[in-house]
């Protein structure tokens, strides 16, 4: 509420289990009646997991596609948010996550002095504004969605948050 003179408040989350899905059949014609129809059969062809920190700010958001969320994942997340801002003081709103507060987060911490992390109460995700993020990808760039692999789906992702960016 209020963060320190000149630091910039990102709110860091993940969004897991992000699935690579292809249709069996194509979308169904349209009709008149019927904008748009899709068969509901589909293949899996793997998850992957998005990390994302927005500006409160701004809106902007750095992200990264992962094929797992490990506190290794975390803090290699964390260093690429870092390089991003570079000798800026950083207040990182994110949730009670395990990963989050472990040790190697804490030592993470301590090896970097302008940043502060600052959780969420418990069932109060809704004032993480990562969520948002989340919620907008979810519906502007997965629903109804074909990836026919894995590294298709990270490259839309990735695709995705460079636009979203550009707003």
């Amino acid at each position: 509420m209020n963060p320190p003179e000149n630091a910039l408040v990102l709110c860091m989350d993940e969004k897991t289990g992000i699935q690579a899905l292809d249709r069996t059949q194509p979308l169904l014609p349209l009709s008149s009646k019927k904008p748009k129809a899709w068969s509901n059969e589909y293949v899996r062809h793997g998850t992957r997991t998005m990390l994302a920190a927005v500006e409160i700010a701004t809106g902007k958001a750095t992200t990264w596609v992962n094929k797992t969320r490990k506190t290794e994942d975390f803090i290699t997340f964390m260093n690429r948010v870092v390089e991003q801002y570079p000798d800026q003081r950083l207040c990182v709103v994110m949730d009670n996550l395990n990963t989050h507060k472990g040790k190697a987060a804490q030592k993470w911490l301590e090896d970097h002095p302008l940043v502060t992390f600052h959780y969420t109460p418990t069932h109060a995700s809704w004032v993480n504004l990562a969520e948002c993020f989340f919620s907008i990808v979810s519906k502007q760039a997965l629903d109804q969605a074909v990836h026919k692999s894995v590294k298709e789906l990270e490259k839309a992702l990735d695709a995705f948050a460079i636009e979203y960016n550009k707003n």
